[in-house]
């Protein structure tokens, strides 16, 4: 009895030390560059609000649609700023959403807590990077009033979004670390008309602004022509929505 005792309390030790190195590791994610955090000080162009989720808001209009994202796995959320707002540019509101332990898989409702508050958007898009991508399919999968959902080097959880009337979006690079194979595979997941924006020269790490992602690869195109591209296919989304 004893012995049982000591192997049982030996294990508790091992799932303690190892639950508080994962949560040591969750709460130091990917540093957000300078770059990232200067694009979070309003300007007469954009205003930055930042509170349970950050919003960027187009000062010139009253946007009516809506994107709503979901950062990568292990990333400072405000990481993807300077694309997000580049976005906002163009007379959309963004929203940025912090999740658990930087990771969106812990909380894939986090939309819940920010689209309530904006009753005047008549159209609603989800978006993400890698994990966040993922995330965001799983939440799109359970919300019939969603719009559209834009994937940055992502793909869905499942073929819950095969049939789905949603505009699908997704974007990548062909030097994404994790290679183009699951980006193929992915395509019988989701609806036959889902427009694929393939980013030639791009990696994963580029998405955002983080540095180079540990397993990427090294882009061959910058990171400012990776993130107009995403922008530009992006932009292309949300305005399809309002034609």
């Amino acid at each position: 009895m004893k012995i049982l005792k000591r192997v049982l309390l030996g294990l508790i030790v091992v799932l303690a030390i190892a639950l508080l190195g994962f949560v040591i590791w969750a709460l130091n994610p990917l540093e957000a560059s300078p770059e990232a955090l200067s694009a979070l000080e309003s300007d007469p162009i954009v205003k930055v609000t930042e509170g349970d989720y950050i919003t960027f808001m187009p000062t010139s209009s009253e946007p009516a649609t809506a994107l709503v994202f979901y950062p990568g796995g292990h990333v400072d959320y405000r990481a993807y700023a300077v694309p997000l707002r580049k976005i906002a540019e163009q007379g959309y509101l963004v929203i940025l959403l912090p999740v658990r332990l930087n990771l969106a898989f812990f909380e894939v409702n986090a939309a819940d807590k920010a689209i309530p508050d904006f009753p005047e958007i008549q159209h609603w898009v989800v978006s993400g990077h890698s994990l966040g991508g993922v995330a965001a399919s799983m939440y799109a999968g359970r919300n019939d009033t969603l719009d559209g959902i834009d994937f940055w080097a992502s793909y869905p959880a499942d073929d819950s979004l095969k049939d789905t009337d949603m505009q699908v979006m997704s974007i990548y690079g062909t030097l994404d670390m994790g290679g183009m194979e699951p980006f193929d595979t992915s395509r019988a997941d989701l609806p036959a008309d889902t427009e694929f924006v393939v980013i030639e020269g791009g990696n994963h790490s580029q998405f955002g602004d983080y540095g180079l992602q540990p397993g990427d690869n090294e882009a061959t195109i910058s990171r400012e022509e990776q993130q107009a591209q995403v922008v530009d296919a992006t932009v292309r989304l949300l305005k399809s929505l309002n034609e």
